[in-house]
Order: C-alpha cells, then sequence, then structure tokens
C-alpha cells in the first residue's frame, strides 16, 4: 500500500523540496469547503462530459484527488453539489479542474477541496467521452497517474512521491 499524500503549505513544501515539485500555473479559485488537500493523482481529460468524473467520485476515493482537464472550457460544468457530496461521502481529498463548476454557494458547504477556474449555471453532458488516468497536460505541468498533488491558496505543486515538512 503507499503512504497517504498528507498536506502541507505549498509555500513550505516548495521552500523544502525546490528541486522536487513542479508549479501549476493556471490561476484557480477556490470552491470547497477545504482550501488546503493533498493526495495521490487519477486523472479524467474529457470536454464537457462529466460522465468520466462522476464514475470516479462515485467510487472510493481513498484520500486521491481528482485532476480534470475538460480544456479549459467555460461553457459548462464539470461539478456541481450534488457529485461533490458523493465526493465528500467516497473519502476524496479534492478535485482540481482545467474548466469550471457550478452551485459554488453550496460547494462550500462541501468538506472537500475543489480548484477550478471559474463557474457556469450550465451543466455538462453525460455521454462518457474521454479518458481516465491518463496524462495530462495543463498550466505548465503534466498531471500522471500515481503522482502526488499539494494544494492551498497560495497554488498547486506537483511531485512524484509523497512529501512532508522536515521536523524543525
Amino acid at each position: 500500500m503507499s503512504k497517504a499524500a498528507k498536506a502541507a503549505p505549498t509555500t513550505d513544501l516548495s521552500d523544502a523540496y525546490p528541486n522536487k515539485v513542479t508549479h501549476c500555473t493556471l490561476p484557480f479559485k477556490d470552491y470547497g469547503g477545504k482550501t488546503m488537500f493533498a493526495g495521490k493523482i487519477h486523472t479524467v481529460v474529457t470536454m464537457e462530459d462529466n460522465k468520466k468524473v462522476q464514475d470516479f467520485l462515485h467510487g472510493p476515493g481513498d484520500g486521491a484527488v481528482l485532476v480534470v482537464d475538460s480544456g479549459g472550457s467555460m461553457r459548462t460544468a464539470m461539478l456541481g453539489d450534488i457529485t461533490a457530496g458523493k465526493m465528500q461521502a467516497n473519502g476524496w481529498a479534492g478535485m482540481i479542474i482545467n474548466g469550471v463548476i457550478r452551485d459554488a454557494e453550496r460547494l462550500r458547504d462541501v468538506d472537500v477541496g475543489v480548484k477550478a477556474l471559474g463557474t457556469t449555471p450550465f451543466k455538462s453532458t453525460k455521454n462518457g467521452i474521454g479518458a481516465s488516468d491518463v496524462p495530462v497536460a495543463f498550466g505548465n505541468v503534466l498531471f500522471e497517474p500515481g503522482q502526488y498533488v499539494y494544494c492551498d491558496e497560495d497554488g498547486v505543486l506537483l511531485s512524484e512521491s509523497p512529501l512532508e515538512l522536515p521536523k524543525t
């Protein structure tokens, strides 16, 4: 069994491990009830269709983070309050979306991390278009399944292995 990622401030992690982390440069906003979260990465790539996202989030999360590349589309949401509730109930740490969410006000009450580019009132299709657990690239980084991600208000960092802050 692999070691779980423990949430920690990204500023401290970047200071402690400057050669072991990469930084996603997209201007994400925080929407979930948690702003600091971390976990092993799973990925989905799709365009305006959240069926594969739902498939993941309705299953056991084991503290993982789902990274969704929807091409930066601002038209339809990849996550809403109902699926976010399932995400919390199933033990997911959070979700990072190269795209948008809906139900922003209600997502603040869900105890998971959610980073996205913005919001829209429009829901997505549910046809199952896309791929799961494949490398996805955005924000000047390559997110690969099995890597670890660390998120807070200051940014998104990636690492090949779980990181812990050095004891002081």
